[in-house]
């Protein structure tokens, strides 16, 4: 059975409209013949919105007695009983009377969903769960009845009441929401213009942070790459240097010029550890850029300007700052920097800024972990030590006789130079062309490949032994350091994932879209089975495309633990 569909109208305080508009959209089904009852709704008295109820089906509620009072509540059973195409559940964050079915209404929400129940409900920004301490430094009151903010985000449709305040206070005024009584004391009180005002920007916000994460999810499934100026998103490049406050705040000057704008760090780290940035300065900038109403993101790449790049068309980017390069002047011979890169792909939808700052052309000042791996640049030069080398020098040794100790010493000397330089396998050649050399030219008998002194075959074999042992140790320590470097950039990416949760990103699909933002990918899932010959279920995902069955469909899966694994697609 397919699981209903969940349309939220949400407003900002009560009083708004949120049932009455409830109730015009169940008449309006009406008419179009869908079957669609009343769970429940709670009128208030308030007799325009009592008169909606004409002509609409109510499924009986339950009567509860809770100490020595009597409460009603919607009955549930009921309810999947009469199974309706459509129902109206008023109140999504009301608590329901002890003894219950269900401890919250969200939760007899999420049945009738289960069953294949279309679900029409109501609920106001206060009752968001993530949004209690904001209401209460602005209203006073403490919201003793919440929803998750999770329930209220999945659903299918949600649909702002907006009221101004003014409005809503002659609306009150009029004794269209509270009795007549209580009109001064709440217009005194919880309904000042100051809270109202709030409390709308609030759900307005809320609402664009909704309507936005469609937007995203519309562009990802239709494969949009071409960015959508729908409202001022910059991205701000970070290399963990101390420019970095600087474009920060320079980012978050840019944003509070244009509606709704938004900034986001992101430090790009190479997956094999060869950069290296201050994890003091990086927690710094962090601090700042979510002090400043920003967010921090960390992303795993390579090539650092295409990886900027995706995420800033990934996330619908419209600006990008990054600071002027400090590398020096003699260093632009190796190639364009970050900066340049970047703003020749960006093309012409993205614009980026490059900001002057005290460190310009200062040089990076940053730790950077060398020989990490063997570069091209090094492998090169390595063998063209190893077989340049030795020919040279021999031509050299031709005119000057220095005796065989010291010729094998020069030998030996050429191929230490080709193993730090290139490695093993540099290494190993410059042993053997020296081998050869100093058997064809400086033992006897001279000029032929042969040795008629066995203490001249020792020596030539002690040579080659130990440029064996010198090549041996330079690669062992090269790829330990490679180890090492991997280990580091392993490291700085669970201390980032584990700062997410000490900051309250407790969910597993908030945990799950970290990951997936991380490493770049399309998706990323966590699948669990109760034992090896159990079927896999999907515990939790993030991102786009087609729902794993099995770790074997992902483009990368893991183990986590013995039952479960997490597969990564993209």
């Amino acid at each position: 059975m397919a699981r209903g569909k969940l349309r939220i109208y949400l407003g900002a305080a009560p009083g708004v409209g949120k049932t009455y508009a409830m109730l015009a959209e169940a008449h309006r089904r009406l008419e179009r013949g869908t079957d669609c009852v009343v769970a429940y709704v709670e009128h208030h008295g308030r007799p325009r919105t009592e008169t909606l109820l004409h002509g609409l089906e109510q499924v009986p509620r339950r009567r509860l007695e809770h100490r020595g009072a009597s409460f009603e509540e919607m009955d549930v059973d009921a309810v999947l009983r009469r199974a309706p195409a459509v129902a109206l559940v008023d109140e999504l964050a009301h608590t329901n009377v002890p003894g219950s079915r269900n401890t919250k209404r969200w939760q007899d929400v999420e049945e009738l969903l289960a069953a294949g129940t279309d679900v029409v409900s109501t609920v106001n920004i206060q009752h968001l769960e993530s949004l209690g301490d904001v209401v209460e430094s602005i209203t006073g009151v403490r919201q003793r009845e919440t929803v998750p903010d999770e329930v209220v985000r999945r659903a299918d449709q949600i649909e702002l009441v907006d009221m101004s305040p003014q409005a809503l206070r002659r609306r009150m005024a009029h004794g269209n929401v509270y009795q007549p009584d209580k009109v001064d004391a709440a217009l005194s009180n919880y309904f000042r213009p100051g809270n109202l005002t709030a409390l709308r920007e609030l759900a307005l916000l809320w609402v664009a942070d909704r309507v936005d994460e469609h937007l995203n999810a519309y562009r990802s499934e239709h494969r949009v790459s071409r960015i959508w100026g729908s409202r001022e998103r910059i991205v701000v490049g970070l290399t963990g240097g101390p420019e970095g406050r600087t474009l920060i705040r320079r980012a978050a000057r840019l944003a509070e010029k244009g509606a709704g704008g938004e900034v986001l760090a992101v430090y790009i780290a190479r997956s094999d550890g060869l950069t290296a940035a201050s994890p003091k300065e990086l927690a710094l900038q962090r601090t700042l850029v979510e002090d400043l109403g920003g967010t921090f993101h960390h992303v795993v790449g390579d090539d650092i300007p295409a990886a900027l790049l995706a995420f800033a068309r990934g996330v619908n980017a419209t600006q990008i700052v990054l600071g002027s390069s400090r590398r020096k002047t003699w260093q632009y011979v190796f190639g364009p920097g970050v900066g340049v890169t970047v703003a020749r792909e960006s093309g012409p939808d993205l614009d980026v800024h490059i900001v002057t700052h005290e460190e310009v052309a200062k040089g990076r000042g940053l730790p950077v972990a060398r020989g990490s791996r063997l570069g091209r640049g090094r492998i090169v030069a390595g063998w063209a030590t190893a077989l340049a080398g030795p020919a040279l020098l021999a031509l050299l040794l031709n005119a000057v006789d220095l005796g065989l100790a010291n010729d094998m010493l020069l030998f030996l000397a050429l191929t230490v130079a080709a193993a730090l330089l290139g490695g093993l396998l540099p290494a190993l050649a410059s042993a053997a062309l020296g081998s050869l050399l100093l058997n064809f030219f400086y033992t006897p008998p001279l000029h032929r490949l042969t040795v008629s002194d066995p203490r001249n075959i020792v020596a030539i074999a002690i040579f080659f032994g130990v440029g064996m042992a010198v090549a041996s140790v330079v690669d062992l320590a090269a790829r330990r350091t490679h180890q090492a470097s991997r280990l580091r950039a392993e490291s700085e990416i669970l201390s980032f994932l584990a700062g997410n949760v000490l900051r309250g990103e407790t969910s597993l699909e908030a945990l799950l879209e970290r990951v997936r933002e991380t490493f770049a990918m399309e998706s990323a899932a966590l699948l669990e089975r109760a034992g090896d010959l159990q079927p896999w279920t999907c515990a939790g995902r993030a991102g786009l495309g087609p729902p794993l069955e099995r770790p074997e469909d992902a483009d990368v899966d893991m183990p986590v633990g013995d039952h479960m694994a997490l597969a990564l697609t993209g």
